[in-house]
């Protein structure tokens, strides 16, 4: 039997389901306005959140760092991949969010199975919310951990977790997302890390998405809720969203870092990101800094979208961040809003089971700085009217 005879079953049987992904080519920069498959849509597909991907200082920074260190960083952080740039960038990280040291990682991805494998083994227990991105969930289970998950923004259910588990571990965690990226709610942190001391266990936030979007400075959930670094002792970040670059890091003490360095597998084992991709991440760290009207227009631009979908009928979930989900239901129905959206110049994608729960495709309406009032106007406007169409087909069918 072929290796494509044991495959293709369960291919079609994905497709059929109206699950089935594929690739769209882009062929202009990351902005709203972009030629993606040879046909020019306005975007709202982007975690982009600040508009900084295409920003000029970050070309800039990226074209003198490879002029000076050449493209390709070589090897491993911990071999011969580590230049100046990435220290002063771990240091800039650190002081930005409180903490003395920080730790880059290739991707946010490797941050998270690598921050916790590192940490913990099969003699821990790690609380999770129901809705942790994969990687938060992976890397649990990776480490061979007691995985216990929690309903979403649970806090009492957590409670009761830990009181039933009664065994007694070498360390307890609590592992939650800052922003939780397919509805856009955030995590009750205050709470959680009350509930960590209660149980002695240790707090870590991946705060993927709340990064350069919230807080006074543009430093989190952590900074917003005026949180600590004794409240939340391992906080993992992105630089491929709001910083419109590459790459992740973890931030903490010396022995939180010292550890992860000695034994994240995903951190040892990887080549360092390259020098451009660093200049980048610290000229956008500069510009979240200093330039905080990007962050002001962004708020607007939410507030703008809830109050517009609330006037059309449109049922936002509870977000009051970049992400607007809008529950479809039926992954089939998701995935024909989105194409029919793309006819009609609107890139917006249809998120379907594993990314969420069977039953709650949604369209994933992302906002960023770069957009205007009057693209956000109009793809509601034409989205209404192409919901009703496609429900009064739904109902016609029936």
């Amino acid at each position: 039997m072929f290796l494509k005879d044991l495959l293709l079953p369960a291919l079609e049987q994905h497709q059929a389901r109206g699950l089935y992904r594929q690739l769209r080519q882009r062929q202009t920069p990351q902005h709203p306005l972009q030629q993606v498959n040879g046909q020019w849509v306005c975007s709202f597909s982007s975690n982009d959140y600040l508009g900084l991907a295409d920003h000029p200082s970050l070309q800039e920074a990226a074209i003198l760092a490879i002029e000076k260190y050449g493209f390709g960083s070589g090897s491993a952080e911990l071999i011969n991949g580590y230049t100046d740039l990435h220290a002063e960038l771990e240091y800039e990280l650190a002081r930005w969010t409180g903490r003395p040291r920080a730790l880059l990682f290739s991707t946010g991805f490797m941050a998270n199975i690598g921050v916790i494998s590192a940490l913990s083994n099969a003699q821990d227990l790690i609380l999770e919310d129901r809705l942790n991105h994969a990687s938060l969930l992976d890397g649990a289970r990776l480490a061979g951990a007691r995985l216990s998950r929690y309903h979403h923004l649970d806090t009492l259910h957590a409670d009761t977790l830990f009181k039933k588990n009664t065994i007694t571990y070498r360390r307890r965690f609590i592992v939650t997302d800052g922003v939780f990226s397919m509805d856009g709610d955030l995590a009750p942190l205050q709470v959680l890390a009350q509930l960590a001391k209660q149980h002695q266990a240790y707090l870590m936030v991946d705060d993927a998405h709340g990064f350069g979007v919230l807080g006074t400075t543009g430093a989190g959930i952590v900074e917003a809720l005026n949180l600590s670094g004794d409240d939340v002792p391992i906080l993992v970040g992105t630089l491929g969203k709001a910083f419109g670059s590459f790459g992740a890091f973890v931030a903490g003490d010396d022995a939180l870092i010292e550890t992860c360095q000695q034994f994240a597998r995903s951190y040892i084992f990887t080549t360092a990101m390259p020098p451009a991709c660093v200049a980048a991440s610290l000229a956008a760290l500069h510009l979240i800094q200093q330039d905080h009207a990007r962050r002001a227009h962004l708020q607007g631009l939410i507030q703008a979208c809830r109050a517009q979908a609330q006037q059309l009928g449109l049922a936002l979930m509870d977000s009051l961040t970049p992400i607007q989900p809008i529950v479809i239901g039926d992954s089939q129905q998701a995935w024909e809003c989105s194409q029919r959206l793309f006819e009609a110049g609107f890139y917006v994608p249809a998120i379907r089971p594993p990314s969420v729960a069977a039953g709650t495709a949604r369209l994933r309406i992302t906002l960023t700085a770069a957009h205007t009032l009057e693209q956000l106007s109009d793809l509601l406007n034409t989205l209404v009217i192409i919901m009703r169409d496609i429900d009064g087909s739904s109902r016609s069918k029936a």
